[in-house]
């Protein structure tokens, strides 16, 4: 018969370190978290807690001024821009109706025109005119006024 096998391990026990491990590493303290969400205001909160922050690192309270001035003026402009040329649209295309309605209105009354002028000669004719027959030319090289006609 054989001897039975035992397993030796250097290994510690489960849940404990070995004396070489734990000596450079250090455990995180754990602080009490005092107050709930009930308590105080949460804006006033909050803000002091942005207050605290920025005291602790290494971006001064002024870049972040900064930062959310520019983020709100950027905000503030390209809503304005839009509101702009929504405005500006709208112009457009009333100016452009009122420049199809003028446009109608010219072809209306040339059409009137183009009826009228085709309707003169058979309106001549009843009133009794006759066509001219050649060229009526005056003559004004020679012409003087008279002393009641100049002023």
């Amino acid at each position: 018969m054989a001897a039975p096998r035992t397993i030796a391990s250097n290994a510690a026990p489960a849940g404990r370190r070995d004396q070489t491990e734990t000596v450079g590493t250090t455990r995180p303290e754990l602080h009490v978290v005092k107050g709930t969400r009930a308590e105080g205001n949460g804006v006033k909160r909050g803000f002091k807690q942005l207050i605290t922050w920025t005291r602790t690192r290494s971006t001064p309270l002024l870049h972040l001024v900064i930062a959310v001035i520019f983020l709100g003026i950027c905000l503030v402009g390209s809503l304005m821009l839009r509101t702009q040329m929504v405005q500006d649209s709208f112009d457009a295309n009333r100016i452009e109706s009122n420049i199809i309605r003028l446009t109608q209105d010219v072809g209306d009354d040339q059409t009137k025109l183009d009826e009228l002028e085709a309707s003169l000669p058979s309106k001549a004719e009843e009133m009794g005119m006759v066509p001219q027959k050649g060229a009526l030319t005056i003559d004004l090289n020679g012409y003087q006024p008279s002393g009641d006609d100049a002023q």
